[in-house]
């Protein structure tokens, strides 16, 4: 009798703890899906807001007062326009200062600000507003050179709900990727867009392990580094995009978990598509 009434108390016990456990987690599911919400909101509110300048009237065909002949406007340099923030970036940027850009995926739940701070580590395990969250945030290590680098990676969590990068794991399939073809990646001064050209499994090596490691390429300096990379990735990848690359092209590289091996990752890697 004595040890029934010990089971029952520990199994009460138990159950009390996971009832907490799961309201803790379905807070910060809630939380998480609520930010998601309020960012993407934002980001379309000042889409909305936006209105084109009017540089001509209608019926006069002359400059208006908000722009006046262009003889009398002051010179802006390309260097201080290439600066300004894109519009629905600055209501986001004005919150956070480690907004580095916007990935979003179409038709699919990747759809979320991207961030870069000085500590690699920091997002992976906050919200965009600085709380401690499992699901963190997409990010980029503080190297990642957004303006001008070779090679631009990615990282974020590969979550069971399909949040982050959960839903980044389906391009396993190529049937996939053909109606997935196409990535968007702001920075916070321009739009891009990417198509896929390598979908592979990996993992992070030992230190000392003499083996192609896609997460340390940033930079090609010369042809040589450059194709070093991209035949590496043509060979790991689950099969032909259709899609190539060559020196002079600017890459974008997707990484999250994946669960083939310890420290498995799974990556997607696209090309820049120049307009």
């Amino acid at each position: 009798m004595e040890r029934s009434r010990k089971n029952r108390i520990i199994k009460i016990a138990f159950l009390l703890i996971l009832a907490v456990c799961l309201i803790g987690i379905g807070r910060e599911y809630h939380a998480s899906r609520r930010q998601e919400a309020q960012q993407k909101a934002l980001k379309q509110e000042t889409l909305r807001e936006e209105e084109p300048s009017k540089t001509v009237s209608s019926q006069t065909n002359e400059t208006t007062d908000e722009t006046a002949d262009a003889s009398t406007q002051e010179v802006i340099s390309e260097e201080e326009e290439e600066s300004v923030i894109l519009s629905q970036y600055a209501g986001l940027y004005a919150q956070n200062n480690d907004l580095a850009g916007w990935l979003s995926i179409e038709n699919t739940a990747i759809d979320y600000p991207v961030m870069q701070c000085g500590d690699d580590e920091y997002y992976l395990h906050h919200d965009f507003y600085g709380n401690d969250s499992k699901y963190g945030c997409l990010y980029v290590r503080g190297k990642a050179d957004l303006a001008d680098g070779t090679n631009v990676i990615v990282y974020g969590h590969n979550m069971k709900d399909g949040s982050m990068f959960g839903d980044l794991d389906l391009y396993q399939s190529a049937d996939f990727c053909r109606e997935h073809s196409t990535i968007s990646f702001d920075t916070l001064y321009e739009q891009r867009t990417y198509e896929v050209i390598a979908v592979f499994r990996s993992q992070v090596y030992d230190v000392d392990e003499d083996v192609f490691k896609y997460y340390q390429f940033y930079e090609a300096h010369t042809q040589e580094e450059f194709d070093d990379f991209y035949q590496n990735i043509k060979e790991l990848s689950l099969y032909d995009t259709g899609v190539t690359a060559q020196f002079g092209d600017t890459l974008l590289t997707l990484s999250t978990c994946s669960y083939h091996v310890t420290d498995g990752r799974f990556v997607v890697v696209a090309k820049r598509v120049r307009t």
